[in-house]
């Protein structure tokens, strides 16, 4: 009987490490590891990958151009530009998924181009020119990135758009947590910030020097970035003395993504409007 009890006993605890393990790679950071970084890990995840069909096919042949521009790490960034018809010291910067800077991040440059007159889009690129076409190179390249040369290259972004520019960025999943971070980064030229399902920061003290308020959009039937997640990010901006607006649709992650064969086009309609007449409204521009 007593050797029964010790088998149980370690069985028991092999399953609460493994459940334990399971969370952390969803939903909590390691130590050392800061809110970006700890989402990259989420590529080791087979759930998370597989959750993630691959893009459908589709090719960009709208306006715009890639650009290059400085970097404070003595390196260059690459993006892909929309000029304002008008003359303008107003920036949106558009961050890709996890797949890379492709023709559908295009295609959304180019919508918000023209949801957002008076509005230069600057889509990053933060893979140095990389892009997937399958999961497994998306999880590949998204554990690649190294924070140090992503702040870089956003860096290297907003001096391109001046000192005298203001600064708003919209991402999603990858780009979403760095939409956030993007507006740490920007400072006082930062007016606004949208993030699609990506990781929050979690330090309250990183979130205290944000110069605007957050529209955050999340699925509820997320596992990664879940509702405890969410909830949790609420708590730090109103214990930074910050205002984020949530928005949560009963949708999957990824369900903005017209890219994904599971694309839920009413949600995703009804987050870019939203994302659209917050981002008039931190631009101060005309309806």
């Amino acid at each position: 009987m007593k050797k029964i009890w010790t088998l149980l006993t370690v069985l028991l605890g092999t399953a609460v490490m493994a459940s334990a393990q399971s969370t952390m790679s969803c939903c909590t950071k390691p130590a050392g590891q800061n809110a970006t970084e700890a989402f990259a890990m989420l590529a080791t995840n087979e759930d998370f990958s597989g959750g993630h069909d691959a893009p459908l096919p589709f090719r960009y042949a709208g306006e715009g151009q890639p650009i290059e521009f400085k970097t404070p790490d003595g390196k260059t960034g690459k993006g892909f530009e929309i000029k304002s018809a008008t003359p303008s010291d107003k920036y949106l910067f558009v961050i890709h998924e996890w797949w890379g800077l492709n023709d559908y991040i295009k295609q959304e440059a180019a919508q918000y181009a023209k949801d957002l007159p008076g509005v230069n889009i600057l889509a990053l690129d933060l893979y140095d020119g990389q892009v997937a076409t399958t999961p497994e190179e998306a999880g590949k390249y998204m554990q690649a990135v190294k924070t140090d040369r992503a702040q870089a290259i956003i860096k290297g972004a907003v001096q391109y758009a001046g000192s005298k520019a203001q600064v708003a960025s919209v991402g999603w999943c990858f780009g979403g947590g760095w939409s956030l971070q993007t507006a740490l980064l920007a400072g006082k030229q930062d007016v606004g910030c949208v993030m699609y399902y990506g990781m929050p920061e979690k330090d309250v003290a990183k979130l205290k020097t944000l110069n605007t308020d957050v529209l955050g959009i999340f699925g509820s039937q997320d596992k990664w970035i879940n509702p405890e997640v969410v909830t949790q990010f609420q708590k730090d901006m109103a214990a930074a003395k910050k205002k984020v607006t949530i928005k949560s649709y009963d949708a999957d992650h990824a369900f903005a993504n017209p890219s994904n064969p599971k694309y839920n086009k009413t949600f995703g309609d009804d987050a870019h409007a939203l994302s659209v007449t917050y981002l008039k409204k931190n631009f101060k521009l005309k309806s």
